[in-house]
């Protein structure tokens, strides 16, 4: 076996031996009035790990154990896989676009990584995986333990199909993302995340991604601060569609306000 390939499955047997484990969830009944302002149904899982600390607040604890449709955020373990797999090198290799017209116009030209990941666009993370294959994108999500790890059912799996992740497993890989604790090469976790990035100030990142199946509604990352990080995962029901998603952020916003996790 090459240095490399022995390094790799060494960090792949000290990550699957040391999950990280979490604390024990904390129901946070003061968030139920930012779900009721909006008003949507939903949840929010909140692990905040600054100071040396970490504490898991929750709104809807039972629905942040339900497992749904990743839908987008699903993009951030996949631009890992594709980069794993070498089917795209880094952020500047240019994705040829197919030339079909798609309704979203930003979708309809050449993408590379940071675009694709901007946009949500859907054909690139589709010909990703045709390249790479059902079988081993199921075999590195068992191995990141990244929900049920199903790549079945209707296409893209992870929209239309049996894929499906609860809020706090999405805190678990986000957690392990960050801590560049997952079994791919370091560069590839760095660029991810760098690919993540929503917002930043002085002394803070945000990083984040949202996801809509068009019946749920998700925005998923954490803001770094330089006292550690706080990490989030909330979905939402989307019953008006495109009238629902700006929740995802406003609610989010809000929680992460009233914790100091994020400025006004």
């Amino acid at each position: 076996m090459k240095k490399t390939g022995k390094i790799f499955a060494l960090l792949s047997l000290v990550w699957s031996c040391a999950a990280m484990a979490m604390p024990q969830a904390i129901e946070q009944q003061e968030w139920a009035h930012f779900f009721e302002g909006a008003p949507a149904v939903g949840t929010i899982a909140v692990l905040d790990a600054r100071n040396g600390t970490e504490k898991l607040w929750v709104h809807a604890t039972e629905r942040a154990k339900q497992r749904f449709s990743p839908a987008s955020t699903f993009k951030v373990p996949h631009s890992l896989f594709a980069l794993q797999a070498k089917v795209v090198k880094d952020e500047f290799e240019v994705i040829a676009w197919d030339q079909k017209q798609r309704g979203n116009p930003a979708w309809n030209q050449d993408q590379d990584l940071r675009s694709a990941m901007r946009n949500s666009t859907v054909w690139v993370f589709e010909r990703f995986a045709q390249t790479m294959g059902q079988h081993q994108e199921h075999q590195w999500m068992q191995q990141i333990g990244y929900g049920n790890a199903a790549t079945t059912g209707a296409a893209p799996f992870w929209v239309e199909g049996d894929l499906a992740i609860s809020a706090l497993e999405q805190l678990e890989f986000l957690q392990k993302l960050y801590r560049n604790a997952l079994p791919f090469e370091l560069a590839h976790q760095r660029l991810v995340k760098d690919l993540m990035v929503n917002e930043a100030g002085s002394h803070w990142i945000l990083r984040a991604k949202t996801g809509w199946t068009g019946s749920i509604g998700w925005w998923v990352g954490w803001v770094e601060h330089p006292n550690g990080a706080v990490f989030f995962a909330m979905n939402i029901d989307t019953p008006h569609r495109m009238g629902d998603v700006a929740k995802r952020q406003i609610i989010t916003r809000q929680v992460l306000r009233s914790m100091a996790a994020l400025p006004d």
